[in-house]
């Protein structure tokens, strides 16, 4: 069965950078999306940025133009290897990040909206982002 694993979290100061991954394994495919969503303490799950079917990307208003999310595709074997590219980071995106695999044959504007539902699709175990100011 499906499984994924994030990492690459971590403490920095506001505008450093930090670039998570995501491994999802155990696919009979590789046409997924993949995302990634965030929750802080006492605050709601956010999503945060999905790619989807056909290279498709969708992001938080609030991280456009700081965050990218991308596909390494030099795996070949059926795994996929995500990152997401974060700069400029900010105090106010100090969570815990989660990679989340809500559904396949996708497109991301569909995918994006499911990351945060935990009845649907996977998610990694979260990895801690922590941006001083």
């Amino acid at each position: 069965h499906m499984q994924v694993q994030d990492s690459g979290g971590g403490s920095v100061k506001a505008g450093e950078s930090l670039r998570l991954s995501c491994v999802v394994s155990g696919l009979d495919h590789k046409d997924y999306c993949v995302g990634w969503f965030r929750q802080a303490p006492g605050k709601e799950r956010e999503s945060v940025a999905a790619l989807g079917r056909s290279g498709t990307f969708r992001y938080a208003d609030s991280v456009k133009g700081r965050f990218s999310i991308s596909n390494d595709n030099s795996s070949k074997n059926l795994t996929l290897l995500l990152h997401l590219q974060m700069d400029s980071l900010k105090p106010e995106d100090t969570a815990t990040y989660y990679c989340s695999v809500p559904c396949q044959y996708c497109a991301a504007d569909y995918c994006y909206t499911k990351l945060t539902q935990q009845h649907i699709g996977y998610w990694g175990q979260g990895t801690q982002v922590t941006v001083s100011s």
